[in-house]
């Protein structure tokens, strides 16, 4: 399917819709729900690999992929719990206070899709929805197959609806309405085209959009860079003894 202008502003509905609950549940509750998709993600090996081996890639290379997909979504699922403690802190203060800086979600981001059709994709999606954002996903122009499995997998496993929306077409056509649409709150840039990512960038600052664009980070180890860049730090003060 060619998702059109419409497609983009139903799915950021549907993400804002889903994002006071998702961000409200407990962090604990969000690892056993991603690691459930991992496990789905799993069961559906082979038929990923077949996917990934349409764009070209050789059985063994796909299989690859495929695994490293799978233990990719397995390490963001495991700092579900973890982030808020590593991106949070007690801030020392000279007086009776206590001063806290936690994260929370950006909100709604919009995410474009490098062209590896499932481990790029994982890449780039698990980091921000595993903190709580809610997210509309342009996938692999070129070969969007694996991100339609992965769009099932999700519909059928305990994902809240409007989380995930996945959309497929022309990234060029789509992406300046989510860099200008005024309810999204951040935007990765990871499949963008170099050339044309000042204009995206021009587009976002119309409300001070995040923007993320290390095009080539999603293809060495995972760190948490990509989850904190779509947080916000709240700090809080609080006297002592009240």
């Amino acid at each position: 399917a060619q998702a059109s202008r419409k497609d983009v502003r139903d799915a950021v509905a549907a993400a804002r819709t889903a994002f006071g609950g998702w961000a409200g549940r407990t962090a604990y509750n969000r690892a056993q729900i991603l690691y459930r998709i991992a496990e789905m993600l799993e069961g559906r090996r082979d038929q990923f690999t077949a996917e990934v081996r349409h764009t070209g890639t050789s059985k063994p290379q796909a299989a690859a992929q495929v695994d490293a997909a799978i233990d990719r979504w397995v390490w963001y699922a495991g700092w579900a719990d973890k982030i808020g403690a590593v991106a949070g802190a007690a801030n020392p203060v000279a007086g009776p206070y206590f001063n806290f800086s936690s994260p929370e979600p950006a909100g709604v981001v919009a995410v474009i899709a490098p062209d590896s059709p499932l481990l790029g994709l994982v890449s780039v999606l698990a980091p921000a929805i595993v903190t709580g954002n809610t997210t509309v996903v342009v996938a692999s122009q070129p070969a969007p197959l694996a991100a339609i499995t992965l769009a099932e997998v999700l519909a059928t496993s305990d994902l809240p609806a409007g989380v995930v929306n996945i959309l497929t077409g022309h990234r060029t056509e789509l992406a300046p309405w989510l860099a200008s649409h005024m309810d999204v709150n951040a935007i990765d840039l990871t499949g963008i085209p170099a050339e044309h990512v000042q204009e995206l960038e021009d587009k976002a600052a119309g409300n001070l959009k995040r923007v993320f664009r290390a095009a080539d980070d999603w293809t060495k180890d995972p760190t948490t860079t990509r989850m904190t860049a779509f947080l916000e730090t709240k700090t809080v003060w609080h006297p002592v003894g009240v």
